[in-house]
């Protein structure tokens, strides 16, 4: 079964909503151009969303020892790279933080060149494919997964980028052992940063239909 990652976590009562969901992991922006950049009170939390949800610090090109501040403070069980972030970077919070997952994103477009991948493979435990875009993410937009026809490596991933309600049928048609986990964001919100508590069980629902 494939695993839930909603992300763009903001507020800290919708924080609370939706981890009764029970979401395989809550992800959370601390990159400052986001309008989902979580606050630094409503951060504290994170500490205290039950264990066995793990807890997703969003990152993007941001100064590495920052990053594994947040990580020691806040107990952030992952931590997802959504710049350009080299392979040694990765393989630095690697060699700091074994039990911590690194999860490095890449934006798809057509002519994506997958095998830039390969310099990854060592340093991080999952890919995360999102729509290529100025921002970063957020953008409510997918991309034509068919691209991910050419993806060769073993390396499982996490499939973002504008997934909706609306997309359940074609993700659940999807034949490739490799897809991991499912990461939502906008397209369940109220406003940015705010989920839809009722919307996000509905999907959850209909993923587990046969």
């Amino acid at each position: 079964m494939l695993k839930l990652k909603v992300c763009g976590m903001r507020l800290a009562a919708n924080i609370a909503t939706v981890a009764e969901l029970q979401p395989d992991y809550l992800g959370f922006i601390f990159y400052e151009k986001s309008p989902r950049l979580i606050s630094d009170v409503s951060a504290e939390l994170i500490k205290y969303i039950p264990a066995e949800i793990k807890t997703v610090g969003v990152f993007v090109n941001e100064d590495i020892e920052k990053v594994k501040e947040k990580v020691n403070t806040l107990k952030l069980k992952a931590v997802q790279l959504h710049g350009g972030e080299s392979p040694e970077y990765c393989e630095a919070l690697k060699l700091s933080f074994p039990a911590v997952e690194v999860i490095k994103a890449f934006g798809i477009e057509e002519d994506f060149d997958f095998p830039a991948l390969e310099a990854y493979l060592g340093s991080t435990d999952y890919f995360l494919f999102d729509t290529k875009t100025k921002t970063h993410g957020g953008s409510g937009k997918t991309f034509n997964w068919s691209v991910l026809d050419r993806y060769t490596y073993a390396k499982p991933y996490f499939l973002s980028g504008g997934i909706d309600l609306k997309h359940t049928t074609a993700i659940k048609s999807i034949k490739d052992d490799r897809l991991y986990a499912l990461d939502i964001n906008s397209c369940f919100e109220t406003e940015p940063g705010v989920k839809d508590a009722e919307k996000i069980k509905e999907f959850i629902k209909e993923m587990n239909t046969k």
